[in-house]
């Protein structure tokens, strides 16, 4: 299957400048491990977001240096610690892109939030330079065809960062191959294309930002981790378990469920991280204190509100756009005293990534 995303036409390159807009996504099904080459130990189901994106510019000319030649910028500085992710991306897709080996680039990037402080920055960031990729191969190739185009990005951008596969698609996606989901793939990222029922169109995510600090542990250390992990095994299972279990509340609408699922899946992410050799977390006491205080409105107001978690310590708040005030009045008067500087983020379902 990989084969087909190799680029093997004739071309002639010469310069431009691409520019694409991907958001973050938020993950209900958790995958945590994986096998090489960023093949995921278990299927996830994610939901892309609106205002947390990462913006990308490519701007390219013929170069005839070996290998691939680039400057990167973030924030408009340069930042030498982000190149050793770029090389291995580079050296991982040079043989589906090469095209890339004839160009000098300058890469402009930027976040609309913090960087590596749990939310996905590598998913945006990835996603967003694999579509940058891409447009340049659609100049070389312009009968390359809209589907084809976002299936190669996102088998692209897996190879940066497994999640980055999924910011790809619009609303709900899901990545890793299940006999639950058609089509699925352990290679790229496929729309969920099962009954979604109306309960959960019109989903709002608030992010509560507990710590906007670099995290002190990586996920890519803590995705290591799983290879020896005593309870490896129990967890690929939970979550094919957890996926069925979604499924079957996305087409009732059984929103009880969906609220169990998804808070097992983040509290089961932490408790790996917690359990590993060597242990680590992620948390900080105000997640607690933020999960708990969820909780107690949750059955003080008969509320759907709910929440989840990445590999960091914010809280992401998942609520119906119907419960939008109460949940609002709800982060200003308890949970904000409990955010780094009182900073959360309002967001809900995306459209997916666009062409700037």
């Amino acid at each position: 299957m990989q084969d087909e995303f190799v680029f093997d036409s004739l071309y002639s390159i010469s310069s431009g400048v691409v520019q694409w807009r991907s958001p973050s996504n938020i993950a209900l099904i958790k995958y945590w491990g994986k096998k090489p080459v960023q093949i995921p130990s278990n299927s996830s189901l994610s939901f892309s977001l609106s205002k947390c994106f990462t913006s990308t510019k490519v701007s390219f000319k013929k170069n005839n240096k070996k290998g691939i030649n680039y400057q990167f910028f973030f924030d408009g500085k340069k930042k030498p610690r982000f190149e050793n992710k770029l090389d291995y991306f580079f050296e991982k897709i040079s043989k589906y892109c090469p095209y890339l080996l004839k160009v000098e680039m300058v890469i402009e990037s930027s976040n609309s939030f913090p960087h590596s402080s749990g939310i996905a920055s590598s998913a945006s960031a990835f996603s967003a330079l694999s579509l940058c990729i891409m447009e340049i191969e659609k100049l070389l190739n312009p009968k390359l065809e809209k589907p084809f185009f976002f299936r190669k990005a996102s088998f692209l951008s897996r190879l940066g960062s497994g999640s980055a596969c999924r910011s790809i698609i619009e609303k709900f996606s899901v990545w890793g191959k299940t006999d639950l989901i058609s089509n699925s793939s352990d290679f790229f990222a496929l729309p969920f294309n099962l009954k979604i029922h109306n309960s959960f169109n019109d989903l709002c995510d608030t992010i509560l930002i507990v710590d906007k600090s670099e995290k002190e542990f990586s996920s890519t250390k803590g995705h290591e981790l799983m290879n020896s992990h005593i309870f490896g095994d129990a967890r690929i299972r939970q979550a094919k378990s957890n996926l069925s279990l979604i499924i079957e509340a996305f087409e009732s609408g059984n929103y009880e469920l969906f609220i169990k699922v998804v808070e097992t899946e983040a509290l089961t992410l932490h408790a790996m991280m917690m359990t590993s050799n060597p242990y680590f977390i992620l948390m900080k006491p105000n997640t607690l204190k933020i999960i708990n205080s969820v909780w107690e409105f949750r059955i003080k107001e008969n509320s759907k509100l709910c929440f989840t978690l990445d590999a960091g310590a914010n809280v992401h708040l998942i609520y119906p756009k119907s419960e939008q005030d109460s949940v609002q009045r709800f982060i200003l008067e308890v949970l904000s005293c409990y955010c780094e500087n009182g900073k959360f983020i309002n967001d809900m379902i995306g459209t997916g990534p666009f062409k700037l």
